[in-house]
Formats: structure tokens, sequence, C-alpha cells
């Protein structure tokens, strides 16, 4: 028997693996939204002085890990293992980082749900006994995003309303043992692994309306897992399902007789404010929940106006070569439980 198994798709963490310290680094589109002022580096532009995108995208992901680490009073050498994903081609953003950091690493990849999914992965490491110290992160770029999934920014195409703005930013979590940080202190207690859901969406600036389906899967077999109802928690958020996804997600759990309307919210919606900035529907990215949560979410946390929250990360897996042949675009989603507890030293 899985004695840290619940249900079918739940991990349940019994050492309560303890979210040490975070940093976020954004763009300068992301730190003049609503949540500017909890995100640690705000970057003057896309570049930040940079020969490419690209370049600043990896730049930014090594900028929050050795800021986590600082804050978290961590040395590099102390890190057992960093977990971490990006959207480009063989999670360059992450590989690059990772060579320059030389710290362990596993690189993941789960589109913009790759968030959800290194917290997930690290906090396994850490409750398992494999890790003392893990480090969880991700990042996005909007021109780099726009350049490997549709057109390059500088072609100047037309985008439809329903689309959405790649958040330009990186998060990154120190997750340690709970032995090594005493009092109330947010801690990772479940870790739900969803199923790849397809409901034909092929459209690829429709993201939000491929991956609701799986955000409401990953809702309700979390819920069934742990026996908990929608109101255990203060904050119920999906990743990036922008204003498109979040009605339709409300529409799956009115179907399934789950009530989130007071308590949810989705990451893509709150980064931006769509009213005075040019963001279509609002964010995506594997930054876009990382920077809420890392920033924002887990400020609340700490100041105790949030006691219990569901992360569910949401990935729209889909490749420039699948949906130029005709392909739909599978989409998934993972959910993380973080709530405040009181940890006591071993």
């Amino acid at each position: 028997m899985a004695g840290k198994k619940v249900g079918a798709q739940t991990l349940v963490f019994h050492n309560s693996p303890v979210i040490l310290e975070a940093a976020t680094v954004v763009g300068p589109l992301e730190g003049q939204g609503p949540l500017g002022g909890a995100f640690d580096i705000v970057y003057p532009d896309q570049l930040n002085g940079h020969k490419s995108w690209e370049a600043c995208e990896r730049a930014m992901m090594k900028e929050a890990v050795t800021l986590a680490l600082d804050k978290a009073k961590v040395g590099i050498d102390r890190v057992d293992f960093m977990l971490a994903g990006d959207l480009l081609n063989q999670i360059i953003s992450c590989n690059f980082a990772a060579r320059d950091l030389g710290i362990p690493f596993l690189g993941i990849y789960g589109a913009c749900s790759s968030f959800a999914e290194s917290v997930g992965l690290a906090a396994a490491l850490v409750d398992g006994g494999y890790a003392d110290y893990t480090v969880a992160a991700v990042s996005s770029h909007y021109g780099t995003s726009e350049r490997r999934f549709r057109f390059p920014t500088e072609y100047g195409g037309q985008r439809p309303p329903y689309s959405q703005c790649t958040v330009t930013g990186s998060g990154a979590a120190v997750i340690a043992s709970q032995l090594y940080q005493t009092g109330v202190v947010p801690v990772i207690t479940h870790f739900t692994i969803g199923k790849v859901i397809d409901l034909g969406i092929k459209d690829p600036y429709d993201m939000g309306s491929a991956m609701a389906p799986a955000a409401a899967d990953t809702l309700q077999r979390h819920l069934l897992d742990t026996g908990r109802a929608p109101d255990y928690y203060d904050l119920i958020l999906t990743g990036d399902l922008a204003t498109v996804g979040k009605d339709i997600m409300l529409e799956l759990t009115d179907l399934a007789g789950l009530n989130i309307k007071s308590n949810y919210d989705d990451c893509g919606c709150m980064v931006y404010d769509r009213t005075t900035q040019p963001v279509f529907s609002g964010g995506s990215g594997c930054a876009c929940s990382a920077v809420v949560v890392l920033g924002s979410v887990l400020e609340r946390l700490r100041r105790h106006e949030l006691r219990r929250v569901l992360v569910i990360a949401t990935g729209a897996l889909l490749s420039p070569v699948s949906y130029q042949q005709g392909e739909s675009i599978p989409s998934i989603a993972h959910a993380i439980s973080i709530e405040m507890r009181d940890t006591k030293a071993g």
C-alpha cells in the first residue's frame, strides 16, 4: 500500500515541507499591474540589458533562485536538488540557469502547470527524507513565448480578444524540512497530480477554453481524494485561465455541484488590470501562477489573511508542430495545498 497517497491521484505530506522563502522577478508590465508592490524585482524593460529575450529569461530565473536562497539564508552548496521548468524548447532557461548555479538539477515540462509540478515534486523529495533543502522554480517571457508558440512579436500579427499575455517573470521557492523553521509557517500538505484532458480545442490563442476542463477535473479529484469541501479553502486559485477560462471553470464546477464562486480566482485575472493594460483576456505562462502565489498570496498567508490555499496550476500542452498539423490541444492541471501550520523543531 502507498502510505503517502490518498485516493486516486493525491500525495499527502505527513512531514509538512515548509516554504522557507521565495522570490519573484517580473517585467515592466507585471510591475505596473495591481500586484506590482508584491514582487521583489521589477525589470525596466523586456531585455534588461541582455542581447535577447531568451537570455533575459534565463537571467530572471537565476536571479529569482539566488534571491530566494539569500532570503532563506541557505547557501547554494546546501541545496540538494533544483526542480525547474519553462516554456522553451529543451527548457533552455532552466538548463542554463542550473548550469550557472551548479545545483543538482531535475528539469520538468508541464507547460504553465510547471509551477505546481515543480513545487509538488520538490515537496515530495523533502517529505520522503530524500532532501533537506530543495528549490522549485519556473519562468516565462512574453517575447520568448510568442516566438516559440505563435508568431514573433516583430511580425505584428493581430491577436483575438480571447488571447492571453504571457507573464514575463520568474518565481522560485525554497522548500525545506520543517525541522529548519519553527512557528506558524506556510507548509505544503497535498499534491494532486492531474490527468491530461482534451476536449478538442484547436485554436492556439484560446488556451483558457482548452485548460479549464483540466482544472475542473483536478479540483474534483482533489476534493474527492481528500474528502474536503470547496469551502475548506479560503482561496482556490487556478493558474492562468484568464477571463475566458475562468468563466468556463465556474460553469463546469457549477455543473458538478461545487460552489466556488465566493473563494475562487485565477492568477491570470489577478496579475494585470485589464481595464488599463493591453493584456487581452489576462495573463498566462509558467510565471503567471508562480509570481502571484510566491509574491502576493504567500504574503497574505504570512499576514494570516489566508490560512488555506489550493493552487491549481494549468498547462496547455500544445506544440507548434502538432497544432499546425490540425491536432487539438491537450491540457493538464496539478494542484498543491498550502496551509499555515505551527511546526516544531525536531
